[in-house]
Protein backbone atom coordinates (compact mmCIF):
# COMPACT_ATOMS: atom_id res chain seq x y z
CA UNK A 1 0.00 0.00 0.00
CA UNK A 2 1.32 3.19 -0.79
CA UNK A 3 2.66 5.45 1.73
CA UNK A 4 0.14 8.62 2.40
CA UNK A 5 2.28 10.51 5.18
CA UNK A 6 3.09 13.14 2.80
CA UNK A 7 -0.84 13.79 2.88
CA UNK A 8 0.23 15.33 6.29
CA UNK A 9 2.29 18.18 5.58
CA UNK A 10 0.92 21.70 6.01
CA UNK A 11 0.77 22.35 2.34
CA UNK A 12 -3.02 20.48 2.51
CA UNK A 13 -6.22 21.06 4.03
CA UNK A 14 -8.81 18.82 4.89
CA UNK A 15 -10.70 18.80 1.80
CA UNK A 16 -7.26 17.71 -0.14
CA UNK A 17 -6.76 14.62 1.82
CA UNK A 18 -10.88 13.53 0.96
CA UNK A 19 -10.09 14.22 -2.92
CA UNK A 20 -7.02 12.22 -2.52
CA UNK A 21 -8.93 9.45 -0.96
CA UNK A 22 -12.06 9.38 -2.75
CA UNK A 23 -10.18 9.26 -6.30
CA UNK A 24 -7.77 6.42 -4.77
CA UNK A 25 -10.58 4.44 -4.29
CA UNK A 26 -12.40 5.28 -7.72
CA UNK A 27 -9.20 4.65 -9.60
CA UNK A 28 -8.18 1.22 -7.97
CA UNK A 29 -11.80 0.12 -8.74
CA UNK A 30 -11.98 2.20 -11.66
CA UNK A 31 -8.69 2.40 -14.33
CA UNK A 32 -6.12 0.62 -12.74
CA UNK A 33 -5.76 -2.39 -15.03
CA UNK A 34 -7.09 -0.38 -18.20
CA UNK A 35 -4.29 -1.40 -20.52
CA UNK A 36 -6.01 -2.09 -23.97
CA UNK A 37 -4.87 -2.73 -27.53
CA UNK A 38 -6.28 0.37 -29.12
CA UNK A 39 -5.26 3.41 -27.44
CA UNK A 40 -7.67 5.84 -29.12
CA UNK A 41 -10.24 4.21 -27.53
CA UNK A 42 -8.97 3.63 -24.00
CA UNK A 43 -8.39 7.25 -24.11
CA UNK A 44 -11.82 8.57 -25.35
CA UNK A 45 -13.09 5.69 -22.76
CA UNK A 46 -10.75 7.15 -19.72
CA UNK A 47 -12.05 11.35 -20.61
CA UNK A 48 -15.71 9.67 -20.12
CA UNK A 49 -14.86 7.92 -17.05
CA UNK A 50 -13.19 11.13 -15.81
CA UNK A 51 -15.93 12.84 -16.81
CA UNK A 52 -18.65 10.84 -15.30
CA UNK A 53 -16.83 10.80 -12.01
CA UNK A 54 -16.64 14.34 -11.59
CA UNK A 55 -13.07 14.70 -11.77
CA UNK A 56 -12.34 16.48 -14.78
CA UNK A 57 -14.37 20.00 -13.66
CA UNK A 58 -11.27 20.09 -10.88
CA UNK A 59 -9.09 20.53 -14.07
CA UNK A 60 -11.31 23.53 -15.23
CA UNK A 61 -11.45 27.44 -14.03
CA UNK A 62 -15.09 28.52 -14.76
CA UNK A 63 -15.25 32.58 -14.50
CA UNK A 64 -14.63 34.52 -11.46
CA UNK A 65 -13.17 30.77 -9.85
CA UNK A 66 -9.53 29.67 -9.80
CA UNK A 67 -7.71 26.48 -10.71
CA UNK A 68 -6.58 24.59 -7.00
CA UNK A 69 -3.12 23.59 -8.20
CA UNK A 70 -2.86 21.29 -5.34
CA UNK A 71 -5.98 19.33 -6.27
CA UNK A 72 -4.89 18.82 -9.24
CA UNK A 73 -1.61 17.94 -8.41
CA UNK A 74 -3.59 15.04 -6.07
CA UNK A 75 -5.45 14.01 -8.70
CA UNK A 76 -2.06 13.70 -11.63
CA UNK A 77 -0.15 12.00 -8.68
CA UNK A 78 -3.02 9.85 -7.85
CA UNK A 79 -3.98 8.76 -11.98
CA UNK A 80 -0.63 8.06 -12.39
CA UNK A 81 -0.07 5.64 -9.75
CA UNK A 82 -2.54 3.94 -11.16
CA UNK A 83 -2.80 4.37 -14.54
CA UNK A 84 -0.75 6.29 -17.05
CA UNK A 85 -3.26 7.07 -19.58
CA UNK A 86 -5.74 8.02 -17.28
CA UNK A 87 -3.23 10.49 -15.81
CA UNK A 88 -2.66 11.61 -19.50
CA UNK A 89 -6.41 11.91 -20.11
CA UNK A 90 -7.25 13.76 -17.31
CA UNK A 91 -3.89 16.49 -17.69
CA UNK A 92 -4.59 17.12 -21.32
CA UNK A 93 -8.10 18.03 -21.04
CA UNK A 94 -7.29 20.76 -18.09
CA UNK A 95 -4.43 21.75 -20.57
CA UNK A 96 -6.46 21.49 -23.77
CA UNK A 97 -9.12 24.06 -22.12
CA UNK A 98 -7.04 25.98 -20.09
CA UNK A 99 -6.40 29.26 -21.95
CA UNK A 100 -10.17 29.64 -22.32
CA UNK A 101 -10.37 29.37 -18.92
CA UNK A 102 -7.81 31.63 -18.35
CA UNK A 103 -8.52 34.02 -20.70
CA UNK A 104 -11.80 32.98 -23.01
CA UNK A 105 -14.73 34.56 -23.36
CA UNK A 106 -17.86 34.09 -21.91
CA UNK A 107 -19.26 32.53 -25.24
CA UNK A 108 -16.48 30.74 -25.81
CA UNK A 109 -16.21 29.33 -21.38
CA UNK A 110 -19.91 28.27 -22.36
CA UNK A 111 -19.40 26.55 -25.75
CA UNK A 112 -16.37 24.32 -24.65
CA UNK A 113 -15.91 24.14 -20.55
CA UNK A 114 -18.99 22.32 -19.26
CA UNK A 115 -18.36 19.45 -22.28
CA UNK A 116 -14.67 19.56 -21.51
CA UNK A 117 -15.58 19.21 -17.92
CA UNK A 118 -18.24 16.27 -18.36
CA UNK A 119 -15.83 13.99 -20.87
CA UNK A 120 -17.89 14.85 -23.62
CA UNK A 121 -15.77 16.52 -25.72
CA UNK A 122 -11.94 15.85 -25.87
CA UNK A 123 -9.42 19.43 -25.67
CA UNK A 124 -6.31 19.64 -27.43
CA UNK A 125 -3.09 22.44 -26.67
CA UNK A 126 -1.15 22.68 -29.68
CA UNK A 127 1.82 24.94 -29.72
CA UNK A 128 4.82 22.70 -30.88
CA UNK A 129 5.87 22.72 -34.11
CA UNK A 130 8.58 21.10 -36.22
CA UNK A 131 11.18 23.98 -35.50
CA UNK A 132 9.71 25.67 -32.48
CA UNK A 133 9.72 23.62 -29.52
CA UNK A 134 11.07 25.03 -26.36
CA UNK A 135 11.73 28.22 -28.81
CA UNK A 136 8.66 29.83 -29.22
CA UNK A 137 9.74 32.70 -30.62
CA UNK A 138 10.56 30.34 -34.00
CA UNK A 139 6.87 30.03 -34.55
CA UNK A 140 6.00 29.28 -38.24
CA UNK A 141 2.29 28.65 -38.37
CA UNK A 142 0.51 31.67 -39.31
CA UNK A 143 -3.18 33.33 -39.12
CA UNK A 144 -3.81 36.02 -41.43
CA UNK A 145 -6.60 38.79 -41.03
CA UNK A 146 -9.24 38.88 -43.33
CA UNK A 147 -12.80 40.54 -42.41
CA UNK A 148 -14.36 38.58 -39.81
CA UNK A 149 -11.86 35.58 -39.55
CA UNK A 150 -8.22 34.47 -39.40
CA UNK A 151 -6.87 31.94 -42.16
CA UNK A 152 -4.33 29.66 -40.89
CA UNK A 153 -1.70 28.09 -42.55
CA UNK A 154 1.05 25.70 -41.07
CA UNK A 155 1.95 22.64 -39.37
CA UNK A 156 1.78 21.87 -35.50
CA UNK A 157 3.78 18.75 -34.18
CA UNK A 158 3.60 16.66 -31.02
CA UNK A 159 0.30 17.21 -30.31
CA UNK A 160 -0.73 15.49 -27.51
CA UNK A 161 -5.17 13.98 -28.10
CA UNK A 162 -3.78 14.95 -31.93
CA UNK A 163 -6.77 12.81 -33.78
CA UNK A 164 -8.96 12.60 -30.93
CA UNK A 165 -9.87 15.84 -30.14
CA UNK A 166 -12.94 17.68 -30.43
CA UNK A 167 -10.97 21.02 -30.72
CA UNK A 168 -7.60 22.40 -30.51
CA UNK A 169 -6.21 25.40 -29.17
CA UNK A 170 -3.51 26.76 -31.33
CA UNK A 171 -0.82 29.40 -31.65
CA UNK A 172 -0.09 31.08 -34.63
CA UNK A 173 1.50 33.81 -35.61
CA UNK A 174 -0.55 36.86 -36.51
CA UNK A 175 2.63 39.61 -36.61
CA UNK A 176 1.01 42.73 -34.34
CA UNK A 177 4.95 42.68 -33.06
CA UNK A 178 8.34 40.55 -33.60
CA UNK A 179 9.51 37.59 -32.56
CA UNK A 180 7.07 36.18 -29.12
CA UNK A 181 4.80 39.41 -29.05
CA UNK A 182 2.99 38.41 -32.61
CA UNK A 183 1.14 35.46 -31.85
CA UNK A 184 -2.33 34.52 -30.75
CA UNK A 185 -4.31 31.99 -29.84
CA UNK A 186 -7.41 30.26 -31.66
CA UNK A 187 -10.03 27.61 -30.65
CA UNK A 188 -10.07 25.47 -34.10
CA UNK A 189 -12.82 22.86 -34.04
CA UNK A 190 -11.58 18.98 -35.16
CA UNK A 191 -14.45 19.59 -38.38
CA UNK A 192 -13.09 23.40 -39.51
CA UNK A 193 -12.53 22.89 -43.68
CA UNK A 194 -8.86 23.19 -43.79
CA UNK A 195 -7.52 21.35 -40.89
CA UNK A 196 -6.09 17.86 -41.34
CA UNK A 197 -4.33 15.11 -39.25
CA UNK A 198 -0.86 14.98 -41.29
CA UNK A 199 0.03 12.48 -39.47
CA UNK A 200 -0.08 9.89 -36.38
CA UNK A 201 2.96 9.42 -34.54
CA UNK A 202 3.67 6.28 -32.25
CA UNK A 203 5.74 6.92 -29.35
CA UNK A 204 7.25 4.78 -26.20
CA UNK A 205 4.13 4.98 -24.00
CA UNK A 206 1.50 4.90 -26.27
CA UNK A 207 -0.92 8.07 -26.07
CA UNK A 208 -2.83 10.12 -29.07
CA UNK A 209 -0.27 12.00 -30.71
CA UNK A 210 -0.29 13.91 -34.03
CA UNK A 211 1.04 16.06 -36.98
CA UNK A 212 -1.52 18.91 -37.92
CA UNK A 213 -1.66 20.63 -40.98
CA UNK A 214 -3.72 23.88 -41.48
CA UNK A 215 -4.11 24.85 -44.85
CA UNK A 216 -6.26 27.54 -45.46
CA UNK A 217 -8.30 27.12 -42.28
CA UNK A 218 -10.57 29.71 -41.84
CA UNK A 219 -11.58 30.33 -38.19
CA UNK A 220 -14.08 33.46 -36.85
CA UNK A 221 -12.37 36.26 -35.78
CA UNK A 222 -14.44 35.30 -32.46
CA UNK A 223 -12.41 32.13 -31.68
CA UNK A 224 -9.42 33.92 -31.08
CA UNK A 225 -8.25 33.59 -27.06
CA UNK A 226 -8.01 36.85 -25.41
CA UNK A 227 -6.40 39.60 -27.73
CA UNK A 228 -4.34 39.62 -30.52
CA UNK A 229 -0.38 39.62 -30.13
CA UNK A 230 -0.53 37.89 -26.57
CA UNK A 231 -1.09 34.24 -27.44
CA UNK A 232 2.47 34.09 -25.85
CA UNK A 233 1.12 35.23 -22.60
CA UNK A 234 -1.83 32.89 -22.71
CA UNK A 235 0.20 30.02 -23.63
CA UNK A 236 2.93 30.38 -21.16
CA UNK A 237 -0.43 31.31 -18.29
CA UNK A 238 -1.68 28.20 -19.08
CA UNK A 239 1.69 26.05 -18.80
CA UNK A 240 2.81 27.97 -15.54
CA UNK A 241 -0.31 26.32 -13.98
CA UNK A 242 0.47 22.85 -15.23
CA UNK A 243 3.94 22.62 -15.21
CA UNK A 244 3.59 21.53 -11.86
CA UNK A 245 1.49 19.01 -12.04
CA UNK A 246 4.04 17.40 -14.60
CA UNK A 247 5.68 16.70 -11.23
CA UNK A 248 3.05 15.35 -9.53
CA UNK A 249 2.42 12.75 -12.57
CA UNK A 250 6.55 11.79 -12.12
CA UNK A 251 5.60 11.25 -8.36
CA UNK A 252 2.82 8.92 -8.84
CA UNK A 253 4.86 7.08 -11.30
CA UNK A 254 7.80 6.88 -9.13
CA UNK A 255 5.73 6.16 -5.57
CA UNK A 256 4.66 2.84 -7.82
CA UNK A 257 7.63 1.93 -8.77
CA UNK A 258 8.79 1.93 -5.20
CA UNK A 259 5.64 0.08 -4.05
CA UNK A 260 6.40 -2.71 -6.63
CA UNK A 261 9.93 -3.00 -6.20
CA UNK A 262 9.65 -2.59 -2.14
CA UNK A 263 7.16 -5.62 -1.90
CA UNK A 264 9.13 -7.62 -4.57
CA UNK A 265 12.78 -7.19 -2.28
CA UNK A 266 10.57 -8.55 0.42
CA UNK A 267 9.40 -11.46 -1.35
CA UNK A 268 11.96 -12.64 -3.86
CA UNK A 269 14.41 -15.42 -2.62
CA UNK A 270 17.85 -15.35 -3.59
CA UNK A 271 21.30 -17.62 -1.74
CA UNK A 272 18.77 -18.06 1.30
CA UNK A 273 17.60 -15.09 2.04
CA UNK A 274 15.37 -12.26 0.25
CA UNK A 275 16.52 -9.57 -1.85
CA UNK A 276 15.71 -7.48 1.34
CA UNK A 277 18.23 -8.26 3.66
CA UNK A 278 21.18 -7.57 1.18
CA UNK A 279 22.67 -4.06 2.10
CA UNK A 280 22.88 -3.41 -1.38
CA UNK A 281 19.06 -3.48 -1.71
CA UNK A 282 18.69 -1.57 1.50
CA UNK A 283 21.18 1.10 0.15
CA UNK A 284 19.09 1.31 -2.38
CA UNK A 285 15.43 1.81 -1.81
CA UNK A 286 16.50 4.63 1.06
CA UNK A 287 17.71 6.45 -2.25
CA UNK A 288 14.44 5.78 -3.79
CA UNK A 289 12.32 6.87 -1.02
CA UNK A 290 14.65 10.04 -0.30
CA UNK A 291 13.72 10.65 -3.83
CA UNK A 292 10.53 10.84 -3.73
CA UNK A 293 10.24 12.83 -1.07
CA UNK A 294 12.33 15.49 -2.07
CA UNK A 295 10.40 15.90 -5.24
CA UNK A 296 7.27 15.71 -3.67
CA UNK A 297 8.39 18.60 -1.07
CA UNK A 298 9.39 21.17 -3.94
CA UNK A 299 5.93 20.03 -5.92
CA UNK A 300 3.90 20.65 -3.09
CA UNK A 301 5.53 23.61 -2.01
CA UNK A 302 5.29 25.11 -5.45
CA UNK A 303 1.60 23.97 -5.95
CA UNK A 304 0.95 25.65 -2.45
CA UNK A 305 2.52 28.83 -3.22
CA UNK A 306 0.57 28.98 -6.46
CA UNK A 307 -2.82 28.64 -4.41
CA UNK A 308 -1.67 31.39 -2.16
CA UNK A 309 -0.95 34.14 -5.54
CA UNK A 310 2.63 33.91 -5.49
CA UNK A 311 4.50 33.52 -8.67
CA UNK A 312 5.94 30.46 -9.13
CA UNK A 313 8.19 30.11 -12.48
CA UNK A 314 11.32 28.94 -10.54
CA UNK A 315 9.77 26.82 -7.46
CA UNK A 316 7.47 25.03 -10.78
CA UNK A 317 10.47 24.28 -12.57
CA UNK A 318 12.60 22.59 -9.86
CA UNK A 319 9.73 20.58 -9.34
CA UNK A 320 9.20 19.91 -12.76
CA UNK A 321 12.58 19.33 -12.74
CA UNK A 322 13.68 17.41 -9.56
CA UNK A 323 10.62 15.14 -9.48
CA UNK A 324 10.85 13.66 -13.32
CA UNK A 325 14.79 13.34 -12.87
CA UNK A 326 14.49 11.21 -9.75
CA UNK A 327 11.67 9.54 -10.91
CA UNK A 328 13.56 8.38 -13.76
CA UNK A 329 15.89 6.55 -11.08
CA UNK A 330 13.51 5.23 -8.94
CA UNK A 331 12.06 3.69 -11.26
CA UNK A 332 15.40 2.66 -13.36
CA UNK A 333 16.12 1.10 -9.76
CA UNK A 334 13.06 -0.56 -9.60
CA UNK A 335 13.31 -2.39 -12.74
CA UNK A 336 17.17 -3.44 -12.58
CA UNK A 337 15.71 -5.42 -9.14
CA UNK A 338 13.27 -7.13 -11.15
CA UNK A 339 16.13 -8.01 -13.07
CA UNK A 340 14.32 -10.10 -16.31
CA UNK A 341 11.22 -9.72 -14.99
CA UNK A 342 11.54 -5.63 -14.97
CA UNK A 343 12.18 -5.57 -18.90
CA UNK A 344 9.06 -8.05 -20.07
CA UNK A 345 6.70 -5.96 -21.70
CA UNK A 346 3.66 -5.19 -19.81
CA UNK A 347 5.00 -5.60 -16.44
CA UNK A 348 4.73 -2.79 -14.31
CA UNK A 349 8.34 -1.78 -13.90
CA UNK A 350 8.37 -1.58 -17.97
CA UNK A 351 5.76 0.31 -18.29
CA UNK A 352 6.72 2.97 -16.00
CA UNK A 353 9.82 2.82 -17.09
CA UNK A 354 8.25 3.56 -20.76
CA UNK A 355 5.89 6.43 -19.18
CA UNK A 356 8.13 8.67 -17.37
CA UNK A 357 10.44 9.46 -20.17
CA UNK A 358 8.73 11.76 -21.94
CA UNK A 359 8.07 13.48 -18.85
CA UNK A 360 11.24 15.07 -18.75
CA UNK A 361 11.08 16.44 -21.97
CA UNK A 362 7.35 17.82 -22.22
CA UNK A 363 6.14 21.01 -21.28
CA UNK A 364 9.61 22.36 -21.06
CA UNK A 365 12.35 19.65 -21.52
CA UNK A 366 15.04 19.65 -17.82
CA UNK A 367 17.70 21.78 -19.53
CA UNK A 368 15.29 24.08 -20.23
CA UNK A 369 14.27 23.94 -15.87
CA UNK A 370 17.59 24.75 -15.87
CA UNK A 371 17.49 27.80 -17.40
CA UNK A 372 14.45 28.87 -15.81
CA UNK A 373 15.95 28.79 -12.74
CA UNK A 374 19.16 30.33 -13.27
CA UNK A 375 17.42 33.27 -15.22
CA UNK A 376 14.67 33.80 -12.33
CA UNK A 377 17.76 33.27 -9.44
CA UNK A 378 19.70 35.97 -11.82
CA UNK A 379 16.60 38.10 -11.97
CA UNK A 380 16.26 38.16 -8.33
CA UNK A 381 19.65 39.43 -7.04
CA UNK A 382 19.67 42.13 -9.59
CA UNK A 383 16.57 43.25 -8.47
CA UNK A 384 18.09 42.57 -4.63
CA UNK A 385 14.94 40.59 -3.45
Amino acid sequence: MADKGYLEWPFFEGRHVDLEAALDEWAGHTVRGLHGADVDADCRRLVRLLGEGGWLRHAIAGAGTAIDTRAICLIRETLARHNGLADFAFAMQGLGAGAISLFGTDAQRERYLPRVARGAAIAAFALSEPDAGSDVAAMRCAARADGDAYVLDGEKTWISNGGIADFYVVFARTGEAPGARGISAFIVDADTPGFSIAERIAVIAPHPLARLRFDGCRVPAAQRIGLAGQGFKVAMATLDVFRTSVAAAALGFARRAFDEALAHAQHRRMFGQTLADFQLTQAKLAQMATSIDAGALLTYRAAWQRDRGAKVTKEAAMAKMTATESAQQVIDAAVQMFGGLGVTSGHPAERLYREIRALRIYEGATEVQQLIIARELLREAKEGT
